[in-house]
Parts: C-alpha cells; structure tokens; sequence
C-alpha cells in the first residue's frame, strides 16, 4: 500500500520513480521538495534538506513504516524548511504561479 506524507513544502511517498511515474515499493522512499516551486533553493540548502531526511530515516530504522512515522519525518523537514527561509538561506519565488506566503510574510530589507 502506498504510503505518503504532503506538507506543503515536502511530500514523502514509500514509491519509487520509473518513467516519471511512481511505482510503490516497501523498501524505497522518494522525496520530493517544493513541488510548486514556491522557494528559491540552491545546492547548499537543498543538501540540508537531504541529509535531515538521511538522519530522520535512519532514527525509524528497524521500526514498522506506519503513516505516523512518515509525517513526523515530512513536519521535521517543513520545519527545517521554515528555519532556511527565516535565516535568509532560501527565499520566497515572487515567479512562482502559487504566491502563497504560508512560512511567513517575505522579509523586505529596509532602504537605506
């Protein structure tokens, strides 16, 4: 059964992608951050973001895949999310067709 965890950020499925399909799979879980392209990352940000999901995935090791344990991981990674955007490590894509400030009210740097 396929498992999965949607915040709006990141979306954890216990799939694998084939032909730019997913195919379920109890061994593999596929992450996919910022789908609606609603952030600006870059590689430093993004690596984050994969080694907290490495960290939280190995904290459930040997523990049963439940639908509990797979949100926990996707709200722990939102929040992470959430920190990179307020220390100014990403940023808010003013580009993207979904302008939807859900981590906060874009910071605007006061003129000088």
């Amino acid at each position: 059964m396929l498992l999965k965890s949607t915040t709006r950020h990141i979306h954890i499925f216990t799939a694998e992608v084939q032909n730019n399909e997913l195919i379920e799979s109890d061994k593999v879980l596929t992450l996919d951050i910022d789908p609606d392209n609603e952030l600006i990352w870059n590689q430093d940000a993004l690596q984050k973001i994969y080694s907290k999901f490495d960290e939280l995935v190995e904290s459930y090791s040997g523990e049963s895949l439940t639908d509990y344990n797979l949100r926990r991981i996707g709200s722990d990674l939102e929040h992470l999310v959430r920190s990179l955007l307020q220390k100014g490590e990403i940023a808010y894509n003013l580009e993207s067709r979904v302008l939807n400030y859900s981590l906060g009210l874009p910071q605007v740097k006061p003129e000088d």
